[in-house]
């Protein structure tokens, strides 16, 4: 709560900074998610020219060189490297009927982050990582475990690990007008003011990216969903991307969604449309 109440102190929102990256409209008549993306893209390129794109997989390391180096001499013995130890325990064994989490994914589990979350055509929703680990154990006549951490964010990151490099190619198929409003549903959210302190998504992790607020650096938005889950020092253990968002909104004075609510699994959609091109660069470590 202290961050984001200095952010508003600061000043942050009267600083002149475009409120938005995309212009391409929020309805379906106009809106062009390619568009989006590379207006973000380029809204970063002018804001830090001598930053690649390539590198906004590192969050806010990729903007503060300074963070970067403690990041780095953390990166050295990773926090989560036990984490992604046994989480390949879970995933290699077997639910009680016989099967395993290879039976419920493409490619047995393997190098496959990079395609979720994914519209899924047949029952009209989005499906991230998280939710798709879940729905494996009920098909399988296992109890789902509980979101945000401990053993999902232990599978997640493993399959994560299996998939750092691939490139993230979310795609929002043109034939199912349902898909493109999930995709804008997510935007609109991004954008939207909320809670007591009136702040949106947009207000900290556009505008107020790589703004020093006491000891704390909002980090962009482009490639933030491209490293989760993430082990917070804040935390002290693995949690996943939608702990994350209720922490926000509990920041703003809002009320949360509940992890992998569609609320919350559309915006995940949209941000990670965002980052189509970068690489998958989970687990990771943050403050």
């Amino acid at each position: 709560m202290r961050i984001i109440t200095s952010i508003v102190a600061a000043g942050i929102l009267s600083l002149g900074m475009p409120l938005q990256a995309a212009d391409s409209g929020f309805n379906l008549e106009t809106v062009n998610p390619e568009a989006d993306r590379l207006a973000l893209q380029a809204y970063y390129q002018k804001r830090y020219p001598g930053v690649p794109i390539d590198d906004y997989v590192n969050g806010i390391y990729a903007l503060d060189a300074e963070s970067r180096e403690q990041w780095e001499e953390i990166e050295e013995f990773p926090p989560y490297e036990f984490s992604i130890e046994e989480g390949e325990v879970l995933f290699n064994t077997p639910f009680a009927n016989g099967k395993s989490y290879a039976d419920c994914f493409d490619n047995g589990g393997v190098g496959i982050r990079q395609n979720f979350p994914y519209w899924d055509k047949e029952n009209g929703t989005v499906i991230t990582l998280e939710y798709a680990i879940n729905e494996c154990r009920k098909d399988n006549g296992e109890k789902p475990y509980k979101w945000g951490k401990g053993d999902i964010a232990r599978v997640s990151a493993y399959m994560a690990w299996t998939s750092r490099d691939n490139v993230f190619d979310i795609q929002i198929p043109e034939d199912d007008s349902r898909a493109m409003q999930a995709y804008l549903d997510g935007k609109k959210f991004f954008y939207t003011k909320r809670g007591q302190l009136n702040l949106s998504c947009a207000n900290c992790h556009l505008q107020g990216s790589n703004v020093r607020i006491r000891a704390d650096l909002p980090g962009p938005m482009l490639g933030q969903v491209t490293h989760w889950p993430v082990f917070r020092s804040k935390w002290g253990n693995l949690g996943t991307l939608h702990r994350r968002y209720a922490g926000c909104h509990r920041d703003s004075r809002s009320k949360p969604l509940k992890p992998q609510a569609e609320g919350f699994r559309n915006l995940e959609y949209f941000q990670t449309y965002m980052s189509n091109g970068l690489v998958v660069n989970g687990p990771g470590a943050r403050k």
